[in-house]
């Protein structure tokens, strides 16, 4: 639906989650495959799980090489300038902000150029803003951004359910796609910054023995 938009702004996602995936290999101390491994899993893995679930196949980046190629040279090339911000971690999280902004709006309007509905391509959008950084945490031994308390899939729902929104009312897919991010990304800058959270559950104390008797009366 977006066009050569689309793939601009595909591109520069994948890029975006190669750096963070090569971040965390950098936190590690891991050698340049391993930059590689972390890189690629997380710039292309939201996007293949996407797209066997779509049906989609051969994935997107079999399809198009190229793909696997950008996470490759970013990656590398992340290897050799890693040292360069002053906190990584920080740098970590706000660039996995911009990516998740970007492919939360990508991965929505792939699934509704496949035919899927509007519920479905929102949910594939959250799926393809995700599922690369789940694999990266992983296999870096983090505890995944999207399992701890901050403000992060609802994030990308929002983002994701905007785009569908406005695209559903007619309003040019390009103006969508990047109301899209904006709402993506404030969400969860505002969260980055101030340390939102959804509310936890908290166990609760179980019933006394006589209130259990008295429920039965």
């Amino acid at each position: 639906m977006l066009g050569p938009f689309l793939t601009a702004l595909d591109w520069f996602g994948v890029a975006i989650f190669a750096v963070t995936g090569a971040l965390v290999a950098s936190r590690k101390q891991m050698d340049i495959f391993g930059f590689i491994l972390l890189g690629a899993a997380t710039g292309i893995g939201g996007g293949s799980l996407r797209d066997v679930m779509l049906g989609a196949l051969p994935v997107f980046w079999v399809r198009e090489p190229v793909y696997l190629g950008i996470c490759v040279a970013v990656a590398a090339a992340t290897f050799f300038l890693a040292h360069i911000p002053e906190s990584r971690y920080r740098a970590l999280l706000w660039l996995d902000a911009a990516g998740l902004s970007l492919v939360c709006v990508v991965g929505a309007d792939k699934a509704l150029a496949a035919g899927a509905g509007g519920f479905i391509a929102a949910a594939m959008g959250v799926i393809s803003a995700t599922f690369g950084g789940i694999i990266r945490d992983m296999l870096g031994g983090e505890s995944p951004l999207i399992l701890r308390k901050e403000i992060y899939v609802t994030a990308a729902l929002a983002g994701a359910s905007a785009f569908v929104a406005l695209v559903a009312l007619d309003v040019p897919p390009a103006v969508a796609a990047i109301a899209g991010f904006a709402v993506c990304f404030v969400i969860r800058a505002l969260a980055l910054h101030y340390g939102w959270s959804l509310p936890v559950y908290r166990a609760r104390e179980g019933r006394t023995a006589e209130e259990v008797e008295r429920m039965k009366k």
